[in-house]
């Protein structure tokens, strides 16, 4: 009977137990379809009880390691091992809360058999192939489907493949945008968009934000004082603060930009988790609008596609901007990407990636849930204003890193760098399990209580 040695921690007795039974299975201890000891067995050869034994066993079933057959038993599920003499993998309690990102678990099968398909299709050979104008027909078609799902009367001419949503922000700025101007955002927004904006020799601002998201009083106030020539706007689940913009508030900034002739760029990574979708921000002024998406956050984080919708009149600008910065998007990719997408596929694992951002939501409620927090309730982030002790959300950070965590702080979404958020971290949810999850939050909700919190 397989007889684990724990490895060293501070953490659940669950946690480390799930983390030996993953090591073993990766060292090759535990062989592919070989069953595990029983919940009795195993917790009185380690004199835990078998509902800790059963918690790990659950832990490690969920990543599709163990499989459990009513009547049988637990067995080590078949799955690529290391080559012998290989390194075994760390194992790791703590978990990143610092990328927003989809939960890696629930991608795998869809994505094993996806690229199975591919390896046997009889149009593999055209994508080993330079495509014309760095796009095929087929896949810009689906790009259109995965548009319209999304609410946006999406036309297949009018969609360019991008290399993820961060590459469609840089074509959206170097393509519509010239040196010196003025690009306005959210006052609080993801660091990427700075990034972008100032390597491309512009100008930022962010506009003022409320618990509502972008006020358009505020974006006008700008406008008057100088005229911006782009706008990028998160309105769905926005990054870092979960903010959606309610529908009117859509309609007065597509106004605004038509009255003080600047363009939109509608940032739409995460209107797939909303519970109640708004029509897009691009729909309310589609001739001065770049609606971008990509599969990155609601299919497969390492699928590194995404689709571009304008208008006709930029597509040579944002094309040109596309042959200089990567010549052309992996057909391989997009044409997994439209596997996933006609089959249906693609649909599903949002889906779940939805369900599963959920039910994290409520798991960080009820940890949190004494502290003041801000998030939608399918997002996979949320915004977490740190009690009045804490100067700032760099020195939480800090210690949190100590502990195996890592957080965004609030300080690298501030746009205006003036402390806006300084007090906040935001909490990426969907990286490992529910049950590192818990631990994590147990933790996090310990150190926020006060500044000298020690975990023992």
């Amino acid at each position: 009977m397989w007889i684990p040695q724990l490895v060293e921690g501070d953490g659940p007795i669950y946690l480390r137990l799930a983390d030996t039974l993953r090591r073993d299975i990766q060292q090759g201890v535990l062989e592919a379809g070989e069953r595990l000891p029983t919940l009795k067995e195993l917790a009185a050869a380690l004199g835990i009880t078998p509902g800790t034994v059963g918690r790990a066993y659950q832990a490690v079933h969920r990543e599709g390691l163990v499989s459990g057959e009513v009547g049988r038993g637990t067995f080590v599920c078949e799955r690529a091992l290391p080559p012998p003499g290989a390194p075994a993998a760390p194992a790791v309690l703590g978990l990143d809360m610092s990328i927003v990102k989809p939960n890696a678990a629930l991608q795998e099968s869809f994505v094993r058999a996806a690229l199975a398909e591919l390896a046997q299709s009889a149009r593999l050979p055209d994508m080993l192939d330079y495509t014309p104008d760095g796009a095929n027909s087929q896949h810009l078609q689906a790009g259109a489907q995965w548009l319209q799902e999304a609410g946006l009367a999406a036309q297949p001419e009018q969609v360019l493949l991008t290399c993820g949503g961060q590459h469609g922000l840089w074509l959206a700025v170097a393509a519509l945008t010239r040196p010196g101007d003025l690009v306005l955002c959210e006052s609080l927004c993801y660091p990427g968009v700075a990034s972008v904006v100032q390597l491309l020799g512009r100008r930022l601002r962010g506009v003022p934000m409320d618990a509502q998201g972008l006020q358009p009083e505020a974006l006008r106030a700008l406008c008057e004082q100088e005229r911006p020539a782009l706008l990028i706007c998160i309105p769905n689940l926005q990054n870092p603060t979960g903010t959606t913009l309610p529908l009117e508030r859509r309609r007065q900034i597509a106004a605004l930009a038509r009255e003080f002739d600047f363009k939109l760029v509608d940032d739409d990574l995460y209107g797939f988790l909303a519970s109640e979708p708004l029509p897009p921000l691009a729909s309310f002024a589609p001739e001065r609008t770049l609606y971008l998406t990509s599969l990155s956050k609601s299919v497969a984080s390492t699928v590194r596609l995404g689709y571009v919708h304008a208008p006709p009149q930029w597509l040579t600008a944002l094309a040109a901007a596309v042959r200089s910065s990567v010549w052309m998007v992996s057909p391989l990719l997009a044409e997994l990407a439209t596997q996933l997408i006609r089959s249906g596929k693609a649909r599903d694992m949002a889906h779940r990636q939805r369900e599963e951002a959920q039910a994290r939501q409520t798991l960080a409620r009820a940890y949190l849930g004494g502290l003041n927090l801000r998030a939608h309730p399918t997002a996979f982030h949320l915004w977490l204003e740190l009690p009045q002790a804490w100067s700032s959300g760099d020195q939480f950070a800090a210690l949190a890193r100590g502990h195996q965590l890592i957080v965004a702080a609030g300080d690298s979404f501030s746009m205006n760098r003036d402390g806006e958020g300084r007090r906040h971290v935001r909490l990426a949810l969907m990286d490992g399990s529910r049950e590192r999850l818990e631990y994590a939050l147990t933790k996090l909700a310990g150190l926020a209580a006060s500044p000298d919190a020690v975990w023992l």
